[in-house]
């Protein structure tokens, strides 16, 4: 049997390692059209931001030592330029020497990526403005910045690689502003938790504009000029461009193969595509989605190696596993922060039709007493009717990657709140509290559920709290002396007991502490004497803050 693999990246690779595997015989062939194969595209950032400094070690495997490793003939610089499937052959285009010739394949896989958007902006083509794709592009931009300390970098796009190549071109001493289309970074997060990213950024002296778009570029002087729809201008010595990527399906729109609703190649559960004899995988394939159904693409290096390995044992074994789909799980080192999501934001469902109670909780990395624990957010999404968690999203600092790999978990494997409340963690001081905070947020869901607990939410104040109302706020006085939410009355917890006749029950009262806890407390207390309408602020008073500097920035 002979197997053509087109892309040599994560799921080419993983594809084409897993069929030598399962296969001594066979004969394999990757075309790969760039020069290098299976490398760390997801390093590439800290290569130019010098934190990675060897350049070696963004390669996973090179084409000598893939071939040497898993005898299987590897050419790189040499693209597939089309497909006959009914006569399954490929032609293939050498880029060093010209030369055009066909191969026959038995089973074709498909693994050609994604590319970069690049809009047909006035400008675009200027020297100086780069897009971060591949190695290649890489090593562009880290010798065109070389020695720019002090200079100004613009970074169009607030996502996930945008951040990253903020933080590592701030790292090397550049003024960086990142310009966002959106009204806030991380569109695949909710307001809160990016509103608090979004203060870290500031933090660190990066200048983030958001609610604007470039409009065009020009070279005046040697210095880029970046124009903005708001009528602004920016001077920039460099460039980067991370507005998205799209998948590429040119090929498999030429060889008639069919592009699903989300415009990529479309898959059955095998990776099949519309062709038995094709199989495709990564950046350029669609699939449902786990939790609305719909077709979705996903941009992740892990979901592409998984693929592989699955659609090595379908072309193998005859379609003996399914891919059951990504929930989109990703993480970002923003500075020091660590933020993560997984599943569907809240804003997500809301478009998909999906009903959903939202939760937030700040809690500790570890135990409080044991020195070094900062706080981490967690927010969750889950289901009113029998608790099915549907997202999560972390923001924090030491333990919030952990945090997140396990409500991902429970997650893809359609697990509820209650499974986070049951969760069985290993702890010890150093490590975490005897109650984890993912332990917390299925408490706190769960008291939700229940109806133990009535959360209103930092957006429905204004619209909410009516005149007649009581707006609550039980801190401490040395909390509240720092600040607090206007029209709020003071009534700390613990003289709360005692106070009762100052408080009306006839009133709907809104209660808030610093982040939520001792608002629980105060609304069971007064939930058991009598009062009938109070509510719970989620996230307390630190995530109402968070989110209203944010709105107001």
């Amino acid at each position: 049997m002979k197997y053509i693999i087109v892309g040599a990246v994560a799921g080419g690779a993983s594809t084409a390692a897993r069929l030598r595997r399962l296969d001594e015989q066979a004969e394999i062939v990757i075309f790969e059209k760039g020069a290098y194969i299976s490398y760390a595209n997801c390093g590439l950032p800290y290569y130019i931001g010098e934190v990675i400094k060897d350049r070696n070690k963004l390669f996973v495997q090179t084409a000598s030592a893939f071939n040497r490793r898993f005898n299987i003939d590897v050419r790189v610089l040499t693209e597939v330029i089309a497909i006959d499937a009914a006569n399954k052959t490929i032609k293939a285009r050498n880029q060093e020497s010209g030369e055009e010739y066909q191969e026959t394949y038995d089973k074709l896989v498909l693994s050609p990526g994604a590319e970069p958007l690049r809009p047909p902006l006035p400008g675009i083509n200027n020297e100086g403005i780069f897009t971060l794709r591949n190695v290649v592009d890489t090593d562009y931009i880290s010798n065109y910045v070389k020695g720019k300390k002090g200079k100004k970098a613009v970074v169009i796009g607030g996502g996930f690689i945008g951040l990253e190549m903020a933080e590592n071109l701030h790292g090397l001493g550049m003024d960086v502003t990142i310009v966002e289309m959106g009204n806030q970074v991380m569109a695949p997060m909710d307001f809160p938790l990016a509103a608090m990213v979004q203060q870290h950024i500031r933090s660190k002296g990066v200048h983030l504009l958001l609610n604007n778009a470039v409009s065009g570029f020009e070279r005046v002087d040697g210095q880029l000029k970046v124009s903005l729809k708001s009528g602004n201008t920016l001077e920039a010595d460099v460039v980067i461009l991370s507005i998205g990527v799209k998948p590429d399906t040119r090929l498999a729109v030429g060889a008639g193969l069919k592009i699903g609703e989300a415009r990529g190649i479309w898959v059955n559960e095998y990776l099949q595509t519309s062709d038995p004899d094709i199989y495709a995988v990564g950046d350029a394939i669609e699939f449902a989605n786990p939790i609305t159904g719909k077709a979705m693409i996903t941009y992740l290096a892990g979901p592409a190696n998984k693929q592989g390995r699955i659609c090595a044992n379908n072309i193998l074994l005859g379609n003996v596993q399914q891919y059951n789909g990504s929930i989109n799980t990703a993480i970002v080192k923003v500075f020091d922060m660590t933020v993560g999501t997984a599943g569907l934001a809240s804003k997500h469902l809301q478009l998909s039709g999906i009903k959903h109670i939202v939760s937030t909780i700040h809690s500790g990395s570890h135990a409080g007493y044991y020195p070094g624990a900062m706080q981490m957010s967690i927010q969750i999404a889950f289901s009113p009717e029998d608790g099915r968690l549907l997202s999560a999203q972390v923001a924090g600092y030491d333990g919030a990657d952990k945090r997140l790999d396990v409500l991902a978990s429970v997650i893809k494997r359609n697990g509820t709140i209650y499974d986070l409340a049951e969760f069985e963690h290993a702890y010890a001081p150093p490590f975490s509290s005897a109650k984890d905070p993912v332990n917390m947020v299925g408490f706190v869901a769960e008291n939700i559920l229940q109806k133990r607990m009535i959360p209103f939410y930092w957006n429905e104040l204004k619209d909410s709290v009516g005149q007649d109302d009581i707006l609550l706020d039980v801190r401490t006085p040395a909390e509240y002396k720092l600040g607090f939410i206007p029209g709020s009355v003071h009534l700390p917890i613990d003289e709360l007991r005692g106070r009762l006749a100052e408080l009306p029950k006839d009133k709907t009262i809104y209660l808030y502490c610093e982040v939520g806890q001792r608002g629980y407390l105060a609304q069971q207390i007064l939930k058991q004497n009598g009062y009938n309408q109070v509510y719970n602020l989620s996230g307390g008073y630190r995530l109402w803050k968070s989110c209203n500097d944010e709105s107001a920035a």
